[in-house]
């Protein structure tokens, strides 16, 4: 890994970022300068030859590691026959292999279908249209801290950020947000397990009081929030969304869309949570690189009859797509990577756990598997959030040869391939405590 503890802007990068900057539109950039080149596993390069330990699976993407042999050969031996052929409008057999699969995997023993498109936020369009459509209602209930997405229809089912709104208003109406089961910052105050899980029962205050059932169709949640801070839930909480659904006549929808794929040890959190949506979104792991989204739903509440145009896109269902998340499954489940993302994640919150009583920043520690989230705060009492000292961290991290990136306020995840190393893991820890103290203690940056 890296040993010069300067911010590694070599030339080929400083000239790559300077031309980006000049021709392309993006906001969400992390705060150093990683340009990619090529993987490896959990390593990374960059174009100057700096290696990168990653902690994020460029953004819980890369379950099983970049360019793992049996993805990358797959990849290959369907682009040279057949590399897109609008499965919407067309027939391939790569997209009725992998939806038999989901069919197959995903929680629930009813009936499903499946809806392939290009993206998590399209993926949550899909079942946001799935809903209205069912049940010839509008409302539709989210949480405080939720993110499905930046298209108008998912970004009105997001709130994470008031930045990500911002003159964009008014988006889609009959949108109801509710408190999420936050426990490390409960917004009523109270502490759990004493609470009750009130957050839930909230919910059927709403629907007494507020915004009707009867104008409701579904109620949408990510079984771990992904963009708030990686916030896991009580494991009672989703048992007790899915009744609220069920009395009061609304469809379940899972967001799975960073969980999925064995990241929380199972192949699916809904699994871990023992619950069965009626609705799943998927999309980041499912391809392992090739952009790919999927809805699995209910035949009885995917309703939409072949030939009625109700919803469609040119990409969805792209045989090269399809080929890449058919390799990766068989991957996942050849390679037992759930079971290993138990022992890896239980591992290294243990790690954490133990740091975390020696460090003045480390606030929290909370996940499942390898979908870990370290929140840190300037007061462990007061619970203030050290936003920034958060980020000096991951800049920190960076210098030394590890990629760690920020999500919520004042949080970093770790959320590696699950077949790192355990070598790498441990190396990937200590860099990370290591920056963890530089910031602490004033220094660098």
């Amino acid at each position: 890994m890296n040993k010069n503890y300067e911010i590694n802007f070599g030339l080929k990068a400083k000239e790559i970022v300077e031309r980006h900057q000049k021709v392309i539109l993006s906001t969400t950039m992390v705060p150093y300068p990683l340009v990619g080149s090529k993987a490896k596993g959990e390593i990374v390069e960059d174009v100057d030859g700096n290696s990168y330990i990653d902690f994020s699976s460029a953004v819980a993407v890369t379950n099983i590691g970049y360019n793992h042999p049996k993805v990358v050969k797959a990849i290959k031996t369907q682009v040279e026959k057949l590399s897109h052929f609008a499965g919407n409008d067309y027939y391939n057999e790569n997209q009725v292999i992998l939806a038999e699969k989901l069919v197959k995997i995903t929680p629930g023993k009813f009936s499903k279908k499946v809806f392939f498109s290009n993206s998590g936020a399209e993926s949550v369009e899909c079942a946001f249209k799935i809903a209205r459509w069912c049940k010839k209602k509008p409302g539709m209930i989210s949480f405080l801290g939720a993110f499905h997405g930046r298209t108008f229809g998912a970004l009105s089912l997001s709130a994470c950020r008031a930045a990500h709104k911002k003159h964009y208003l008014p988006l889609v109406p009959s949108v109801m947000h509710v408190p999420y089961a936050y426990c490390y910052r409960c917004p009523y105050g109270l502490e759990y397990p004493s609470c009750g899980l009130w957050c839930a029962d909230y919910i059927d205050e709403v629907l007494l009081y507020h915004y009707p059932k009867e104008d409701t169709a579904a109620l949408i949640a990510e079984p771990i929030q992904g963009e708030a801070g990686y916030i896991a839930p009580p494991m009672e909480f989703h048992k007790r969304l899915q009744k609220i659904c069920k009395d009061n006549g609304l469809i379940f929808i899972m967001d799975e869309v960073q969980s999925g794929f064995g990241r929380t040890g199972k192949m699916f959190a809904s699994e871990l949570y023992n619950v069965q949506p009626d609705v799943i979104c998927l999309a980041k792991g499912l391809s392992g690189g090739i952009p790919i989204g999927a809805t699995v739903s209910r035949i009885d509440v995917a309703g939409w009859p072949e030939g009625s145009s109700s919803h469609s896109n040119t990409y969805g269902g792209n045989v090269l797509a399809c080929a890449a998340s058919i390799a990766k499954l068989e991957v996942i489940e050849s390679e037992n990577l759930s079971q290993k993302a138990v022992e890896l994640g239980n591992y290294t919150i243990k790690r954490l756990k133990e740091y975390q009583e020696e460090s003045s920043l480390v606030g929290d520690v909370r996940g499942k598997g390898l979908m870990i989230g370290v929140e840190f705060v300037k007061d462990k009492k007061t619970k203030e959030k050290a936003i920034k000292e958060s980020e000096n961290i991951s800049i920190e991290a960076f210098k030394r040869g590890l990629i760690l990136l920020p999500v919520g306020d004042c949080c970093l995840r770790i959320a590696p391939p699950l077949n790192i190393s355990k070598e790498n893991l441990d190396k990937g820890l200590e860099i990370m405590f290591d920056a963890i103290k530089t910031v602490e203690g004033g220094g660098s940056v």
